[in-house]
């Protein structure tokens, strides 16, 4: 059996990290936050980011768990995209929650010049590229890839941060939009295929530091203090 848990509550309880028992595994809300702010553009996450691809052993190890019970996730079914609507295409579109919207206001989002949806094809530019770096992140990642039904179409939920009480159009998948987003469409089923032929993206124990090598956008080995670095590559021999 499979048990996993969603590690916090509308109360403020967070317990991400404290499900010891080796059958519970939690829906990994660091990992969520910390991609979010990494594709974002904030300081400091460059470490942070690494970790998170590496399957989260500063979160799991000291419980004898492995990457494993990380259930990594960047959109879920409440929220936002990026805890406005949880949705890829809602979190790379807006950045503050609409009025009326329930759920929380901090999202870790940017609407990279528009709120909503937009003609101008710079930003429509920008957004596809966000969505794709969510999406491969997600699955080259160690652990467990959660992926929110109807990200693969560039579902929306117009900004509503926590559909959960709506039977309409505001939480049902538009199927059209296979259609209408054929490109991100492929590129979901082209990392699921490369997740899943090479398996080395889902050993179930944490990389060491013997098994794998960083290199900075130049070559050499990365900065980690830098409070703007945004590039890694990763090398397992």
């Amino acid at each position: 059996m499979k048990i996993i848990a969603e590690a916090w509550d509308a109360a403020g309880a967070y317990e991400v990290g404290s499900f010891s028992e080796r059958r519970w595994a939690e829906w990994n809300g660091r990992y969520r936050d910390d991609v979010r702010r990494f594709w974002r553009g904030d300081d400091g996450m460059l470490g942070w980011f690494a970790s998170r691809i590496c399957g989260s052993a500063d979160i799991y190890a000291k419980s004898g768990k492995g990457p494993e019970a990380s259930i990594n996730f960047v959109t879920c079914h409440d929220g936002f995209h990026f805890e406005r609507s949880r949705e890829l295409r809602t979190q790379a579109q807006c950045s503050q929650r609409e009025n009326g919207r329930d759920g929380t206001n901090e999202n870790f989002s940017d609407n990279y010049g528009f709120e909503g949806p937009t003609d101008d094809a710079h930003t429509e530019s920008i957004r596809k590229r966000q969505i794709k770096n969510f999406l491969l992140t997600l699955l080259v990642s160690r652990g467990v890839p959660m992926l929110l039904g109807g990200d693969e179409l560039r579902r929306t939920q117009g900004g509503n941060n926590n559909a959960y009480c709506q039977d309409n159009e505001t939480s049902w998948i538009d199927w059209t939009d296979l259609e209408k987003h054929q490109e991100i469409y492929r590129f979901t089923k082209g990392m699921i295929a490369l997740r899943g032929a090479h398996p080395v993206l889902r050993k179930e124990q944490f990389y060491t530091d013997a098994g794998i090598y960083w290199f900075g956008p130049r070559g050499g080995l990365p900065n980690w203090a830098t409070p703007e670095g945004t590039i890694l590559r990763l090398f397992n021999p």
